[in-house]
């Protein structure tokens, strides 16, 4: 029955897990891009402490505060003022990236619940920081090459996992059939369609005028729809598409449309004409530094508009090519295609979906295509939290 899940802890699901890398509070935004251009991780995690490359160095009271990831890079140099200092902003603390007043980490210790995980996650809280067991030896061999390691893993004598929604949703998935009726029921009959604080804006916006909805989207683990004057959904603007862009694509979102940028950053990089009308608004808005400094951080590798084949949308195009503006990383990229489903569809189904295109989220639309809201892993984690609740 589903009440033996109740008798699991939480470190059930760390196996396997590699441990997080990790940055200083004291470190700066251009430490932090620094980091994440060298690792294939979506985030990095930020500590209260220094870098533990000895054991010497080790702080009982060492704490993950928060994580940072690209997309928090990109809308922290597209304000304005950013815009105009480009090479400034990126000397800022990197403390000026985690948003204030939000727990979007948490301690857990590897004897909690899966209750208490997903209560969590239900909660607002994006990661769990779980202890990782280590050998004597294990952390011996650890201590006498992390110096070496500019990129530290290892605090209070202990390395560390993430758990994320996605860990929980596919841990519950593999029992699925403990939750049958449930799981098997339409999503419209189970309460988890959000229709309200559904981010949206219009083709024709702004690209630089959405910015306060990716960071919202950001914090709640959503997207921002991109409609038509139908209200009828034609793509998105992810984080976790612009999660896998590189720095250079500030100089899109100062000058592009909602819509030119869902091109801009499609899968096989952004066309010749879309780079070339880049660098002619920067050059109208006498956004010049910007410009200067794409340009100083851009590949010379040419661009090039080549575009994914079908295999290629699932599991991205790993080529690391970079483009002269607007460049990718190496890591796994993914259309501004949205994903999408039905009201009538099932949860395991709207489940097994997101968990396939690596989202935390899932659009809900009509038979005529128009937007009816969305579904997330935490509102799908109610459902489990309840049906676990009413048994136990």
């Amino acid at each position: 029955m589903a009440v033996s899940l109740l008798s699991h802890d939480i470190s059930d699901l760390c196996l396997g897990k590699p441990a997080i890398r990790s940055i200083s509070i004291s470190a700066t935004v251009a430490d932090a891009l620094s980091v994440l251009t060298r690792i294939d991780e979506g985030c990095i995690s930020v500590w209260s402490c220094g870098d533990h490359s000895s054991e010497a160095d080790s702080d009982l009271h060492c704490r993950c505060v928060g994580k940072v990831c690209m997309v928090d890079i990109i809308c922290f140099l597209c304000r304005q003022e950013n815009l105009l200092q480009p090479a400034i902003a990126l000397r800022s603390p990197i403390s000026v990236l985690i948003p204030l007043g939000l727990e979007l980490v948490r301690h857990l210790e590897p004897h909690a619940s899966l209750m208490e995980a997903i209560d969590l996650i239900r909660d607002g809280v994006h990661n769990l920081v779980i202890p990782i067991n280590m050998s004597a030896s294990k952390r011996r061999n650890f201590l006498e090459t992390a110096t070496s390691n500019s990129i530290s893993s290892l605090h209070n004598d202990r390395q560390y996992c993430w758990l994320a929604p996605e860990d929980i949703i596919r841990y519950l998935l593999n029992s699925i059939g403990l939750f049958s009726p449930t799981a098997a029921s339409p999503i419209n009959s189970v309460n988890i369609i959000e229709t309200s604080n559904i981010l949206t804006v219009h083709y024709d916006d702004s690209a630089l005028s959405i910015l306060p909805l990716i960071s919202q989207a950001l914090i709640h683990q959503s997207s921002v729809a991109i409609v038509d004057l139908d209200d009828k959904l034609v793509g998105e603007i992810s984080p976790f598409t612009l999660n896998f862009c590189d720095e250079t694509l500030v100089a899109a979102i100062a000058t592009l449309t909602a819509g030119e940028l869902m091109a801009y950053i499609d899968c096989g990089g952004p066309p010749d004409d879309l780079v070339q009308l880049v660098k002619e608004r920067l050059e109208e808005k006498n956004l010049e530094a910007v410009l200067e400094f794409v340009e100083e951080e851009s590949s010379p590798i040419s661009s090039s508009s080549s575009i994914c084949s079908l295999s290629d949308d699932e599991f991205g195009c790993g080529s690391g090519r970079s483009w002269k503006i607007g460049g990718y990383s190496a890591r796994v990229l993914r259309r501004s295609e949205a994903i999408v489903c039905h009201p009538w569809n099932s949860l395991v189904a709207v489940m097994i979906q997101a968990l396939a295109h690596r989202v935390s989220y899932v659009w809900v639309i009509q038979e005529d295509g128009t937007l009816a809201g969305t579904v997330t892993f935490a509102s799908m984690l109610a459902v489990f939290r309840d049906r676990l609740k009413s048994v136990g």
